[in-house]
C-alpha cells in the first residue's frame, strides 16, 4: 500500500509517498512525477518519519500538579468531582482525559479573561501545523477570546521578507515556481546555505549550473554551493544591505537599468536614483579600504553586470532576514529586480526560501498581529512576540496559548523569555513531544502530527499541498482541541471536520484560495496548486501589474548605516573578539523535537558544534571545547571544529539542541519594522575549555 502526502519540514515542501506493510511504514520515497520533489528526498524526508513510532509521544493531555494545587479550591463543581481521575504521570504532571483537560482549559481561560480582560491572553502559533489549524487559532484568539495578540514563528524567520516585498511590490511571497531555476541564466543566492536548509532546491541550482546557468553566492562564509559558483563573495557581517545597494549603484552608474520597464511599471525612480548616487556607502570601492575584503570591489561590479544583462533570479534565506536591517535588505533585493525588469516573467524573479513548510500558509491564514486572513488589515493590531514577552514582564499578559512553537528554545534572549514564562498564570501548549516550552506548561495537549491528519500546507513557492494520514492515531488535531475549548467556553461552532474549516478559509481569504477546493487539491496531490487559485492556479506573479493598490511597484531606498564589523575594520583595520552566525545542518530541523526522535538522524549528529577558522586555532590555543559568551548570556560547553571555510575572527554554530543554550547569546536587537531577531550576527568571546 502506498500513501501520497507532503513533507512538512523545510519550506521546499516536497510531495512524499509512504510504503506501508500491515499498517506499518516500510519506507518513505518520492515519485518521479512529483512536481516539487522530482523523485528525490533529502535525508529528513527519507528518515524523518521515524518519530511517529517514538515511545515519547504525548498521547494524553497532561496538567501540571502545581497548577491543580493552586486552583483546586477555585474549580467549579463539575471539575472538582472529576479530580480523582487524575493519573500520576511523573513528579510534575498528571495525565488526564481530553474531556477534563479541555474543561479545565476553558474554565481557566474564561476566568483570566473575566478577571483581567481579553487582552491579558495571547496566542503564539507555529508553522508545524496545517493552514486549517492556523486559521482556526487566529480566529480562536481574535474572535472567541477577543484578543488581538496573535503571532507565529515567522517572527523569528521571514517576517522581514513579507514586510520588505509588500512595501515595494505589494506581495510578500515568492514570484516564481522552483522550476524556473531551470529557465534562468543567472542566479544570486544570498544568506542561504541552500544545500543544508533547502536541499531539493539546491539540487535544481546544481542541475542548472551544470547546464550553463551562472551562479553567484553571497555569504559571510563559504558554503557547499560556493564550490560550484562562478562568483563567491565572502562579505563582512551585517553588510547585506551595503552590498545590495552597491550592486544597484553599479547598474545605474553603468546605465544597465531597464528604462522601459521602470517607466511603465515602477514609481519613485528619480528620487531613488538621486539617493543612491549621493550615498557615500553605495560605491563598491569602499571595500578597497576594508582589510580582508578588498576583492569585493570588483566582484560586486561583475555580479551587477551579469544580473542586469541576463535573465536572473535571486534566492535568499535567514542570512538576509535575521538582521536589524532585514526588511530594508529585502527591499534592496527587490530594487535589483525592478531596476532590471527581472520580475514578472519565466525564469526571472524573487525567491525567499521560507524556513518551514507552511510558514507561508500560517501567515496567509492571518496568524500575525497586523494581518487578518488574505493580508487584510485587522480591526485591531496586536503585539508581536517580543512585545508579548515584555507585556508578560509588565504584568499585562497573564496567559499564553502556544501551538508548535518552542519559544523557550528557538527565540532570542532566552534569559528574559524564561523569566517571563515563570510569571504567567497559564500556559497551554499543543505539542507532539516534550520540549523546553512544555516544561513551563500548565496544560499540554498531545496532538496529531502532519503525517497523521488531513490539511493544507503551503510551501515557499506558494504551492498548496493537501496532506492525508499515513498512520491512524487516536489524538485530536490542533483545531479540534481549540474547537472543544471554545464550545466549553459557551461558543457554539459548526465545524465537524477539517474540510469545514478549509471551506471557511476559501470564503474568508478568497483573493488567494477561493478556487482551492479539497477536490481540486486531491486531484493535484503530487503537483499541488500555487496561489492565487481561482479557476486555475498562478505559477508566476506580477506578470502585467504588481499586487499593489494601483498596480505599480515602488522604490524605497535605505542607506546602509555604518556599524559592527565593517565599522571596526574601517576605523581600526581589525576587530576584537569574534563575530558569530548560526544556521541549520542537513540532519536536524529547528529545535530537533522531531528529528532527535528519529534513530537514523540522531545517530549521525547528536549535538551542536562550534566551527572556527583554522587561522584562529593557534591564537586560541587549539581547544577542543569552548564556551561562547556575549553581553546577554553564555552557552554550554561546545565541541570545536576548525575549518577552512570561515574567515579569521568569525564563528558558526547550529542551534538545534536546547542543552547548547545558543539562543541565550542574543538580545533584543531586531529588525526595525517586524522585530525579527539579529540571529545572524552577535559579538562573542570564545572561552577555551581544556
Amino acid at each position: 500500500m502506498v500513501i501520497d502526502t507532503v513533507c512538512t519540514y523545510c519550506g521546499v515542501g516536497c510531495d512524499i509517498s509512504f510504503k506501508l506493510d500491515n499498517g506499518q511504514i516500510v519506507k518513505a520515497f518520492a515519485k518521479k512525477e512529483g512536481t516539487v520533489s522530482q523523485g528525490k528526498l533529502c535525508i529528513k524526508g527519507r528518515k524523518g518519519w521515524e518519530y511517529l513510532y517514538s515511545p515519547y509521544r504525548i498521547k494524553k493531555p497532561r496538567i501540571k500538579k502545581e497548577f491543580i494545587k493552586k486552583n483546586k479550591d477555585l474549580f467549579p463543581d463539575h471539575i472538582k468531582k472529576r479530580l480523582n481521575s487524575l493519573f500520576d504521570y511523573d513528579e510534575n504532571f498528571y495525565e488526564v482525559d481530553l474531556d477534563l483537560a479541555t474543561d479545565i482549559a476553558a474554565w481557566k481561560l474564561k476566568q483570566i479573561k473575566e478577571k483581567y480582560s481579553p487582552y491579558s491572553i495571547a496566542g503564539i502559533g507555529g508553522a508545524r501545523t496545517s493552514c486549517e489549524s492556523s486559521y482556526f487559532f487566529q480566529k480562536f484568539i481574535r474572535k472567541y477570546i477577543g484578543s488581538p495578540h496573535i503571532d507565529n514563528c515567522a517572527r523569528v524567520c521571514h517576517s522581514p521578507s513579507l514586510k520588505g516585498m509588500r512595501t515595494t511590490i505589494g506581495e510578500g511571497a515568492a514570484t516564481n515556481p522552483f522550476d524556473d531555476i531551470y529557465k534562468t541564466e543567472f542566479i544570486i543566492v544570498i544568506g542561504s546555505n541552500t544545500t543544508e536548509a533547502h536541499p531539493i532546491v539546491a539540487n535544481r541550482i546544481l542541475d542548472a549550473v551544470r547546464k550553463g546557468t551562472e551562479l553567484a553566492v553571497i555569504d559571510v562564509r563559504q558554503i557547499p554551493l560556493s564550490k560550484f559558483a562562478d562568483y563567491h563573495l565572502t562579505i563582512p557581517f551585517e553588510s547585506n544591505l551595503l552590498v545590495m545597494n552597491m550592486i544597484a549603484r553599479v547598474i545605474i552608474d553603468e546605465d544597465l537599468y531597464n528604462k522601459e520597464f521602470i517607466r511603465k511599471r515602477v514609481k519613485g525612480f528619480d528620487e531613488y536614483k538621486n539617493k543612491i548616487l549621493n550615498d557615500p556607502y553605495s560605491d563598491p570601492d569602499l571595500f578597497k579600504k576594508i582589510p580582508g575584503y578588498e576583492d569585493l570591489s570588483e566582484k560586486i561590479r561583475e555580479v551587477a553586470r551579469k544580473y542586469a544583462t541576463k535573465k536572473s533570479m535571486i534566492l535568499w534565506g535567514l542570512g538576509v532576514t535575521e538582521h536589524i536591517d532585514g526588511s530594508y535588505t529585502v527591499m534592496a533585493i527587490t530594487h535589483l529586480a525592478l531596476l532590471t525588469g527581472n520580475i514578472g516573467k519565466e525564469g526571472a524573479g524573487l525567491m525567499p526560501l521560507r524556513g518551514q513548510n507552511n510558514v507561508q500558509g500560517t501567515c496567509d491564514m492571518g496568524c500575525l498581529p497586523y494581518f487578518d486572513p488574505d493580508y487584510r488589515k485587522p480591526s485591531e493590531i496586536g503585539l508581536m512576540t517580543p512585545d508579548i514577552i515584555d507585556a508578560i514582564l509588565e504584568g499585562k499578559i497573564k496567559a499564553i496559548y502556544n501551538i508548535g512553537e518552542d519559544i523557550a528554545h528557538i527565540h532570542p534572549n532566552q534569559n528574559k523569555v524564561h523569566k517571563a514564562l515563570k510569571k504567567l498564570e497559564l500556559i497551554i501548549v499543543n505539542e507532539i513531544f516534550p520540549n523546553e516550552i512544555t516544561k513551563y506548561a500548565d496544560i499540554i495537549f498531545g496532538v496529531k502530527s502532519a503525517y497523521e491528519k488531513e490539511g493544507v500546507y503551503i510551501n515557499a513557492e506558494r504551492r498548496l499541498h493537501l496532506s492525508q494520514p499515513v498512520l491512524k492515531i487516536d489524538l485530536p488535531d490542533d483545531w479540534e482541541v481549540l474547537n472543544q475549548i471554545a464550545n466549553k467556553m459557551g461558543i457554539k461552532t459548526k465545524y465537524q471536520k477539517t474540510q469545514d474549516v478549509w471551506n471557511e478559509v476559501r470564503t474568508e481569504a478568497p483573493e488567494r484560495f477561493s478556487g482551492a477546493s479539497y477536490e481540486k487539491l486531491k486531484e493535484n496531490r503530487l503537483k499541488g496548486l500555487q496561489w492565487p487559485v481561482k479557476e486555475d492556479d498562478t505559477p508566476r506573479l506580477h506578470i502585467e501589474k504588481f499586487r499593489t493598490e494601483d498596480g505599480y511597484a515602488r522604490f524605497s531606498y535605505k542607506q546602509w548605516e555604518k556599524r559592527g564589523m565593517v565599522k571596526e575594520l574601517l576605523e581600526k583595520g581589525e576587530f576584537n573578539d569574534f563575530y558569530l552566525t548560526t544556521g541549520r545542518n542537513l540532519i536536524h530541523y529547528n529545535n530537533a523535537v522531531q528529528t532527535k526522535e528519529c534513530l537514523s538522524l540522531i545517530s549521525k549528529i547528536n549535538g551542536d558544534i562550534l566551527f572556527l577558522s583554522e587561522k584562529d586555532r593557534e591564537y586560541l590555543g587549539s581547544p577542543e571545547k569552548a564556551i561562547l559568551k556575549s553581553k546577554y548570556g553564555e552557552t554550554d560547553v561546545l565541541p570545536v571544529k576548525y575549518v577552512s571555510w570561515l574567515k579569521k575572527g568569525t564563528a558558526y554554530t547550529t542551534f538545534h539542541f536546547a542543552k547548547s543554550r545558543i539562543n541565550f547569546l542574543f538580545g533584543d536587537e531586531s529588525d526595525i519594522f517586524v522585530k525579527t531577531a539579529r540571529f545572524k550576527s552577535v559579538k562573542v568571546k570564545i572561552i577555551p575549555v581544556h
